[in-house]
């Protein structure tokens, strides 16, 4: 089973959309709204057109994911970061290393634009073996409630995050 990687095209659209809405449609922790998340935040000014990315196989997308940029501020900085959100794969595919693959390929293309940390909410077990450690261990805070085992950040560079500390501040899309 070969699976290519690649930034999504216009005509990617319509399939990432149903794709999203399946991946997601049994998954007990969603609001089964992430789909019309990935197109607000698609026509927001925290799009990466280089990190949305796609798995194919036999020329169907199976998996997406989404990078977008953000903030971590406090008193008197502001860092630079991206959060993923979401990572996507049809069910029928799962527990294949599709969403691995994703994951690793968007930090790589994430180092090269030059970005040095990547936030997230996702389920505890599963983003450590990439390199995600919490949030709070790095005196960084969510600007909602939320479990803090959930909340973790990874440096894609070399002290990627130090220094770094506050509260993040999503993209307006994330919220409408």
């Amino acid at each position: 089973m070969e699976i290519i990687l690649r930034q999504e095209n216009k005509n990617d659209f319509e399939s990432i959309f149903h794709l999203i809405e399946k991946a997601f449609e049994k998954e007990e922790y969603s609001d089964h709204k992430e789909q019309f998340l990935v197109e607000r935040l698609r026509n927001s000014e925290a799009f990466i057109p280089e990190l949305s990315i796609v798995a194919e196989i036999d020329n169907d997308i199976v998996g997406h994911i989404l990078f977008t940029k953000l903030q971590i501020k406090n008193e008197s900085q502001i860092f630079p970061s991206l959060a993923l959100a979401p990572v996507s794969v049809l069910p029928e595919f799962q527990g294949k290393g599709i969403g691995s693959k994703l994951i690793l390929h968007g930090h790589e293309i994430a180092k090269r634009l030059g970005y040095k940390s990547v936030i997230l909410l996702g389920h505890q077990d599963y983003y450590p073996r990439f390199g995600y450690k919490l949030c709070e261990k790095y005196n960084i805070k969510m600007p909602f409630d939320v479990p803090s085992e959930n909340c973790m950040v990874i440096a894609l560079a070399e002290d990627g995050l130090k220094g770094v500390s506050g509260e993040v501040v999503y993209p307006k899309a994330f919220f409408e």
